[in-house]
């Protein structure tokens, strides 16, 4: 029974010398790294009143004079904005969210409604108006990113599209004021995309932008000397077309093929860093070239 008595005490003893013995300290929770502060999630869906027109404006020189013109159909060129804006104020003092369905435009009421069908695709879907822009020359609707995701040209970049003034349901209003994307549309059919590529091809220029190329540019004519970006290579003309009116580029016959070319630049750097919105655009293949006083690429032409 002492035998017990001890082996008892021992125990005791024991497990106060453990509670006594200092544990090792937790280690502190590493630091996520930092990001963006999003937008807040609406407490209600946007207001459609009251509708803002406003004034005729300048911006670069340029004059836009906002009109509610219901019958607005007009074929051009889009494109998005996103993070660089995320959080900002719209021109009708909303707060841009670029995961919100969305778009500006330079002259249409703030807000109102279109419908963008893209050319490429015939994929059309339906928009609010509620910020001023795009500021770009050739361009006549710029989207959030979540609206280029949904018209299928995020990563493309800029995408031929019909832009028409509609009134939608009461339904699809509301899911677009609060930020969603509204009901499905139709797509466009063979005929009507026909014909929408056929009005942008002879569209009327836009003012503001530099002379349409409506022939190709001999070997002879290029500018000389210098470093250029090489966007494309393709055997159809067309196509070549489509692509310089995309990027602001010419055509160049080369041999069975049609080259794509922007340039000249002042400098290495100026070229790179119009390389690399290229293929933001989706021209993964777009290379720089440096070309010499006879037109002829150098040696040594910087590698991609």
């Amino acid at each position: 029974m002492r035998s017990f008595h001890k082996i008892a005490a021992l125990c005791v003893a024991l497990l106060l010398a453990g509670c006594a013995i200092p544990r090792p300290e937790a280690p502190s929770p590493r630091p996520y790294p930092t990001r963006p502060v999003p937008p807040p999630r609406p407490q209600g869906p946007a207001a459609d009143t009251p509708v803002k027109i406003g004034k005729p404006y300048q911006v670069a020189g340029i004059w836009y004079y906002p009109t509610d013109d219901m019958r607005y159909d007009e074929v051009g060129l889009a494109s998005w904005y996103g993070e660089q804006f995320h959080g900002g104020q719209t021109a009708n003092g909303e707060q841009f969210d670029m995961n919100r369905v969305g778009a500006a435009h330079k002259t249409l009421p703030l807000p109102s409604y279109v419908e963008v069908t893209a050319l490429d695709t015939g994929r059309t879907i339906l928009v609010r108006i509620n910020d001023r822009g795009p500021f770009v020359t050739n361009r006549i609707i710029d989207l959030s990113r979540r609206s280029a995701q949904l018209l299928g040209i995020e990563r493309t970049g800029v995408s031929r599209v019909r832009v028409r003034r509609v009134s939608p349901s009461d339904a699809d209003r509301l899911e677009l004021r609060w930020g969603r994307a509204a009901a499905e549309r139709p797509y466009a059919t063979t005929a009507e995309l026909a014909a929408l590529r056929q009005r942008f091809a002879s569209r009327d220029p836009d003012p503001a932008a530099p002379p349409r190329i409506a022939a190709a540019v001999p070997d002879s004519a290029v500018p000389v000397g210098g470093f250029f970006i090489q966007v494309a290579a393709v055997s159809s003309r067309a196509r070549a077309e489509d692509i310089a009116e995309l990027v602001a580029g010419r055509i160049e016959p080369a041999g069975a093929l049609w080259r794509v070319r922007m340039g000249p630049y002042k400098s290495e750097a100026e070229a790179t860093s119009a390389l690399a919105q290229v293929r933001s655009q989706g021209y993964q293949d777009a290379r720089l070239v440096d070309i010499s006083a006879d037109n002829t690429p150098r040696e040594g032409t910087i590698p991609q």
